[in-house]
């Protein structure tokens, strides 16, 4: 059974960094595409960043671009997102997803409509 766990999340100082992990069990990551999406209170979910796991290809959010790291494991097991210069803006449950690569014509997309796996999501709180 596919299943994907983030985390990694948790309480961060604003300017601070944190590193979300989302793991895969029962399948490996060689043909699927995985995306990092976040929901804050009372805000609608928006796509953070993905990656093509077959050629490592990569997209960012234009409002996060220039803050945000996203990288896989070399056993395509763990696709790690990396966040810096944080702010209360940040605030939110961050999820990851996984979308088979043959629904993709090329790269990933940040819609998560697209995704048909979802892990549980994990908090990210930005406060002092």
């Amino acid at each position: 059974q596919l299943q994907l766990v983030e985390s990694g999340g948790g309480l961060v100082q604003p300017g601070g960094s944190l590193r979300l992990s989302c793991a895969a069990s029962g399948f490996t990551l060689d043909t699927y595409a995985i995306g990092w999406f976040r929901q804050a209170p009372g805000k609608e979910r928006e796509g953070v960043s993905c990656i093509r796991s077959s050629d490592g290809s990569t997209r960012y959010a234009d409002s996060m671009k220039g803050r945000l790291t996203i990288s896989r494991d070399n056993a395509k097991t763990t696709v790690t997102l990396q966040i810096h210069s944080m702010g209360p803006e940040d605030t939110a449950v961050y999820y990851c997803g996984a979308v088979g690569e043959g629904l993709l014509l090329k790269g990933c997309v940040l819609a998560g409509g697209e995704y048909g796996y979802w892990g549980q999501g994990t908090q990210v709180t930005v406060s002092s």
